[in-house]
């Protein structure tokens, strides 16, 4: 009750005017949740980005995305390289980074100092590329450019920003997992809620993640019910699609393994069950270890891994991406692990070839009054 008083009295506040909210000086769009996690938002992220970039409006584009970057040991503003570590700059971003070598990633806790900073509306912080000492305000001469960033960005993808008020965007995008859909959920700590329910009011498009390949008219209906969608939001349903395995380490997988029909799956993200269920259609899954969401990979953890593969020595071992970024920052892997180490590439789709076009025309549509 007092999580949900708070809640409710930040947001009134807000709503109100109360507390002073800005806009970015270019377009972003906000890819959110009010879950803790398992809703599927790099996939979406990405499949936005993809979006602009095959988009005739946005392909020549500056286009960058700005990412909390969690559980990074780096602070302040940053430009994430291909070369980075997660370790420094976060799992997801640094993912994201290496998948779009022509889209800028940043991460910054401060996303209006990181607007500006991206856009060049903000003096660049003298001597490094990483902290933007006092707080975000408008600079009154031009722009430095900061460090590794090229040109000002034109338009920016805002990673799991839904809940940070003092930003406003300019098209909200928020996730529901279908598998644990927010009408059936409590608040923290008795669910996973983080935010309200009421809070799918502020959303400009929802979308149902992880869903089942196909879905019928009256569970479409019954989603709208749900969720309260009003006529003036977009709903639309997606569901995950995965690629062909490929190396953790490129320089020694070694990809007789994937051969095998027996796998052990290690993990640490959220709901693991999506990529298992896809799994378990071709593999035997032998093994499972679960670390939590986001873990940072130590030597005891590659000890287990090394057991498991003892145990089961004909078996590949198989993880997430994003678990792969960070499986490359424990040093000292043994060869043997390096060469049976394989991740799983995800996409997320929609359900439809004609709901991917309604999906790009509405956010393309809601994009032009930003840019009027």
């Amino acid at each position: 009750m007092i999580y949900r008083i708070v809640l409710a009295l930040r947001h009134f506040f807000y709503d109100k005017g109360w507390k002073k909210s800005v806009k970015a000086s270019v377009p972003t769009i906000c890819v959110g949740n009010i879950t803790v996690g398992g809703t599927g938002k790099t996939p979406h992220t990405e499949m936005v980005l993809r979006l602009l970039l095959h988009s005739d409006d946005w392909a020549y584009s500056n286009i960058a995305v700005l990412s909390r970057g969690y559980k990074r040991k780096s602070k302040g503003f940053q430009i994430v390289p291909r070369s980075g570590t997660a370790l420094q700059f976060g799992d997801e971003p640094l993912q994201m980074a290496r998948k779009f070598p022509s889209v800028t990633v940043a991460v910054d806790k401060n996303r209006v100092r990181g607007c500006r900073l991206l856009t060049g509306t903000a003096p660049a912080p003298t001597g490094s590329a990483s902290v933007m000492p006092g707080p975000a305000s408008a600079p009154t001469g031009p722009a430095s450019v900061m460090p590794g960033l090229d040109r000002a960005s034109q338009i920016i993808v805002l990673d799991d920003a839904f809940q940070y008020r003092k930003l406003r965007a300019d098209v909200n995008i928020v996730l529901v997992d279908y598998n644990r859909p927010v009408h059936k959920d409590k608040l923290l700590p008795w669910g996973r809620l983080r935010d309200l329910k009421s809070r799918l009011k502020a959303a400009d498009m929802v979308v149902v993640t992880k869903c089942p390949a196909y879905l019928d008219d009256w569970e479409r209906s019954q989603w709208v019910k749900y969720l309260g969608v009003k006529p003036s939001q977009k709903l639309f349903f997606s569901t995950f699609t995965y690629g062909t395995m490929e190396p953790v380490f490129p320089e020694d997988g070694d990809s007789r393994y994937t051969y095998s029909k027996r796998l052990v799956l290690f993990s640490g993200i959220a709901n693991d069950a999506p990529l298992r269920s896809y799994l378990s259609d071709t593999y035997k899954i032998v093994r499972r270890i679960g670390f939590p969401d986001h873990h940072k990979y130590n030597q005891a953890d590659i000890r287990s891994l090394g057991a498991a593969m003892k145990e089961f020595p004909t078996a590949c071992l198989v993880t997430t991406e994003k678990d792969a970024q960070r499986i490359v920052d424990v040093k000292k892997v043994p060869l043997e692990l390096r060469q049976r180490m394989f991740h799983l590439p995800v996409q997320a789709t929609f359900l439809t070839p004609e709901e991917e076009a309604a999906f790009s025309a509405a956010l393309l549509e809601k994009l032009k009054p930003a840019v009027q």
